[in-house]
């Protein structure tokens, strides 16, 4: 097992190595069976935290949620691994209620379902997946703090949260004496930095907030597997990826195929490099449906990026005004994830 250097997760108490396994694959993309192989690979190569939600794979044809959670399960209890890795795992969602819910009613019985699928008496990493418009913070901090006193969840965090929404349930928190997030999960990347950076990313580092962020290579935009919008006519990415192809999508992927070449990296690699170097960043979440994918994902984790080639990609990924050419401010408001 590779030895890497740990990451404190914000004042979770928990230290992560510097990449988290996106589990909305298992059950869904990938079967039981290459799942345990993906698991299996990404533990022996010394890392520890996987990430899920009870949500996933609710929109796949047939499925109704917690498909994910239930394939870690069966691979804790299969493999004994429990105390290797640390399980981070999301309630608000909807489940068929039809509206994201963190009223304490459902996170009450969403947080029994999960710890059952995912065959555990404790979740390291409880998240609020969505904002609820209908339950006041106050409640919802509430109810999670029953959790931690009960052992069931060991640290709390935030997801898709703005920074005036985060800011709000820490305040909270700190007022009524209860446990505050120690995380959050932001969609950050290469290409999508206003998602984060400003007011949030500002927030995450003054109060020492760990960041796990996801949609970390932007749906496979900055895989570099897809140099021009020509070489995804027709497949299932069309739809997600043409709009990256403008006139800053493509120098990103030209500076990051040269930073890559540069380091003997792949362009997946640079960019997770990238955001690993970015203030507040704890660990971005990756993911595979193959083992050599996964392993040549991981690489990225052990790769140093020198000052310039960091100082390049974040020059080439600025966002300018079509008319002026000028580069946007960094405190552009963060979109909602």
């Amino acid at each position: 097992m590779t030895t890497l250097s740990k990451r404190k997760l914000g004042s979770s108490g928990l230290d992560i190595a510097p990449l988290v396994f996106g589990g909305n694959v298992f059950g869904w993309t990938a079967d039981e069976v290459t799942s345990f192989a993906l698991l299996d690979g990404f533990v022996e190569a010394g890392f520890d935290a996987i990430d899920t939600a009870d949500a996933y794979s609710r929109w796949a044809p047939g499925h109704s949620g917690g498909e994910s959670e239930t394939i870690i399960g069966k691979w804790l209890k299969a493999r004994g691994r429990r105390d290797d890795v640390k399980i981070l795992t999301k309630v608000g969602s909807d489940m068929g209620q039809g509206y994201n819910d963190l009223s304490p009613a459902w996170i009450e019985t969403a947080v029994e379902a999960s710890l059952r699928r995912l065959q555990t008496d404790y979740i390291d990493l409880y998240q609020t997946h969505w904002p609820d418009p209908n339950t006041p913070q106050e409640e919802t901090l509430r109810a999670l703090d029953k959790l931690v006193q009960a052992g069931k969840v060991r640290a709390i965090g935030t997801s898709n949260h703005s920074a005036e929404q985060v800011s709000e349930a820490l305040d909270i928190s700190q007022r009524e004496d209860l446990a505050a997030y120690a995380t959050i999960q932001p969609h950050y990347n290469l290409y999508s930095r206003d998602t984060f950076e400003g007011g949030l990313q500002d927030l995450a580092v003054e109060k020492g907030l760990g960041v796990i962020t996801y949609f970390s290579l932007e749906s496979g935009f900055l895989t570099g597997k897809y140099k021009t919008v020509d070489q995804i006519a027709g497949t299932k990415r069309e739809d997600m990826l043409k709009d990256k192809f403008d006139e800053r999508g493509v120098r990103i992927l030209a500076v990051l195929d040269a930073v890559a070449q540069k380091n003997e990296a792949t362009s997946a690699q640079v960019a997770l490099a990238w955001l690993l170097a970015q203030p507040g960043v704890t660990a971005p979440i990756v993911s595979a449906t193959s083992t050599e994918q996964l392993a040549d994902t991981l690489k990225a984790a052990t790769l140093k990026l020198s000052d310039e080639d960091l100082a390049e990609l974040t020059e080439a990924s600025a966002y300018r005004s079509c008319k002026t050419g000028v580069t946007r401010p960094r405190s552009s408001p963060p979109r909602r994830g």
